[in-house]
Parts: structure tokens; C-alpha cells; sequence
């Protein structure tokens, strides 16, 4: 799906009211916003290290994020075919760094600009490929012939939701430029490592209003995600008005499971395939992050997808 969305290179004059910019190289330290959520302070944090992807959301004294090397994070990525066979990770611009970052302190993607308020803040980033040029993934080597592509993405996080104060909106626009060519795009518009601790995958069968248990997969399926901690306490779902991409009715929302990581993941991911080339442009995607105990996760998905439901366009 492909929606126009005007990214402003060159900014206001001034700020807002209640809005701060923050100048990339006067961003040194994390950045948090903030909001009551359920009785308890939600905090989300993004950091200089990750060119400001998402390093860590904690609440009711819980971090949901686990943030170790540069492709963890709750964060954006894209891969392409690059004109040829497609191979995971080989042409795939990361929001947070390259896999050669590692553990250290900087990231090869650059934030080219940074404004917040309280409770929302919004970057763009020109993303790092995740492999450099001489490195392989899967026995494939790298198709990018440079350590920074071209690829601009622009998030926007507000924290709640019309009455929903559990939800995290994350919209991502991915801006990719001409001069490339490719059959086929895969746009992973968020993804959240989690800690090894939330084990469950459940899905949200919104048809019939009911909760279903999925085994670890891996990969993706139709019904929108959950993964919650074994005694249901704590979890976090996400949900795209969005989904499914054109094609792919079977796939969207993937749950994956990492024992040797300690670390567990949910995405959302948009496809476009097309024989005559993926037109360069801004490809717009709206998720919803949902936090709570098991319980109102599920209930607060349902709410989303009727909401829209009853709000959708007429054709």
C-alpha cells in the first residue's frame, strides 16, 4: 500500500507550542517521553546510540524492550531484492545500525532530525544497510556496495490513542530513492525484541472475538499479536488497520522465538511486488501497540479493529 506522506526537509522557523527540536549532533544523551497509562508511568526512551530508535519502554517497573546490539530495539527495517533473487538481509536498511555496530556505543545510520513533545516525539533517519558490502547472511552475500543507504525513514510515536491511554501509535514512512531498482519490497514497519520472560504467542482472531494460542511458528500469519509473560500479567500486541498487505492475506503479523538470544519478537510487515519495478516514493504504515495484561491487550485489539472498522473510507 503506498500513501503519499510529505517528509520536511527543510523545518519551521521555530517550534510549537510545547514542542522541542533537538539539533542530531546536540542529541548526546536518551531522550524519554512519558504517560500515565492504567495508574502507572509509562516511560519510552530513544537514544543517541541507535540514531534514535526505540531503546527501551518500561512500566509498572517492567522493561519491554530487550536493546542489546543494533537489530534488536523496537524499531523499523526494509529489505529488497535489489533487482535479482530475493535473500533476507542482503539489501535491508536498518533504523537503529548495522549488525557490525554490535554492542558499541554508535550507529552507522544518521538521525537527520529530531522534535518531541511529552508524549510524542518524531525522527527521520537515513538507515544503514544491516550487512557491510564483504559480509553474508543465510550464505548470501551483501547485494550494497556502501555501509549507509539512501533509504530515509521517518516515525511518528504518540503515546495513547483517542480513549485507548495502552496504546503506542507508530506510523513509519519509508522514503525510497530513485536510482535503485527492485521487483519486490518488504517493509518490517515495527518490530519489538522482547525479554526472553514474555514466552506466550497468542493471536486475536477478531472475526469471532476470541484468543487463540500460536505455537512459535516462526514467521507470520494473519491474526494481529501478542506476547505476554505465562501468567498473563504482562503483554504487549500489536495491531495495523492496515493489514494485510495485497497478496499476502495469509501473512502480515509474525511472532518469533531466539533460546540462544534469551529473546523473544513480534513484527508487522507490509509487501509490494511488482514485475515492472516498485516505484520510488513514500511508502506510509499506521500500527498500534498495545500494553496491558493479557486481558486487555485482547480486549483493547478487538476495540482497535471495530474502531476501525466502523471508520473506514468509503470506497
Amino acid at each position: 500500500m503506498r500513501i503519499p506522506f510529505l517528509i520536511l526537509l527543510i523545518f519551521p522557523a521555530g517550534p510549537l507550542l510545547g514542542q522541542t527540536a533537538v539539533k542530531p549532533a546536540d542529541f548526546r544523551s536518551p531522550l524519554q517521553i512519558s504517560a500515565d497509562v492504567l495508574g502507572s508511568e509509562l516511560r519510552l526512551m530513544i537514544t543517541p546510540r541507535l540514531a534514535g530508535a526505540v531503546h527501551s519502554i518500561q512500566w509498572r517497573g517492567h522493561e519491554f524492550i530487550n536493546s542489546q546490539d543494533h537489530g534488536r530495539q523496537l524499531q523499523s527495517a526494509s529489505n529488497f531484492d535489489f533487482g535479482s533473487r530475493f535473500s533476507g538481509e542482503t539489501f535491508n536498511p536498518t533504523e537503529a545500525g548495522s549488525r557490525a555496530d554490535g554492542a558499541g556505543s554508535t550507529s552507522t545510520s544518521k538521525l537527520l532530525h529530531l522534535t518531541h513533545t511529552k508524549t510524542q516525539l518524531q525522527t527521520t533517519s537515513q538507515m544503514a544497510f544491516w550487512l557491510t558490502p564483504e559480509q553474508f547472511s543465510g550464505g548470501n552475500p551483501a547485494k550494497n556496495r556502501t555501509l549507509l543507504s539512501n533509504h530515509l525513514l521517518t516515525k511518528r510515536i504518540t503515546l495513547g490513542f483517542k480513549q485507548w491511554p495502552n496504546v503506542i501509535r507508530y506510523e513509519a514512512t519509508f522514503s525510497t530513492p530513485v536510482g535503485e531498482f527492485h521487483r519486490y519490497a518488504q517493509f518490517e514497519a515495527v518490530t519489538g525484541y522482547m525479554p526472553a520472560s514474555f514466552d506466550t504467542f497468542w493471536g486475536v482472531d477478531v472475526e469471532n472475538q476470541r484468543l487463540v494460542g500460536l505455537n512459535d511458528g516462526p514467521g507470520e500469519q494473519a491474526l494481529p499479536v501478542i506476547l505476554a509473560r505465562s501468567d498473563k500479567s504482562l503483554a504487549m500486541g500489536v495491531f495495523s488497520p492496515q493489514q494485510p498487505s495485497k497478496g499476502y492475506e495469509n501473512a502480515g503479523y509474525g511472532r518469533f522465538r531466539f533460546p540462544a538470544a534469551q529473546v523473544t519478537k513480534w513484527n508487522s510487515v507490509f509487501r509490494i511486488r511488482d514485475s515492472a519495478g516498485v516505484p520510488p516514493g513514500d511508502y506510509y504504515f499506521d500500527n498500534y501497540i498495545v500494553m496491558g495484561d493479557l486481558a486487555t491487550v485482547w480486549k483493547t485489539v478487538l476495540e482497535l479493529a471495530r474502531h476501525f472498522q466502523q471508520n473506514k473510507p468509503a470506497n
